[in-house]
């Protein structure tokens, strides 16, 4: 998934995406210059972390 369809899938901007992708917050790979998600990463972080509030 791209910057974009992650930040549409969580409802969040892309800006905020980005910055979590930088500081290692959201599972993300980058190749090149582009950042990078696979679904099954964000669906496992997203699951654990509703878990920890």
């Amino acid at each position: 998934m791209t910057l974009e369809e992650v930040a549409e899938y969580l409802r969040l901007s892309v800006y905020t995406i980005y910055k979590m992708a930088q500081k290692g917050k959201i599972p993300a790979l980058k190749a090149g210059k582009k950042w990078r998600f696979r679904k099954e990463d964000i669906g496992r972080w997203l699951k654990f972390n509703s878990r920890r509030k």
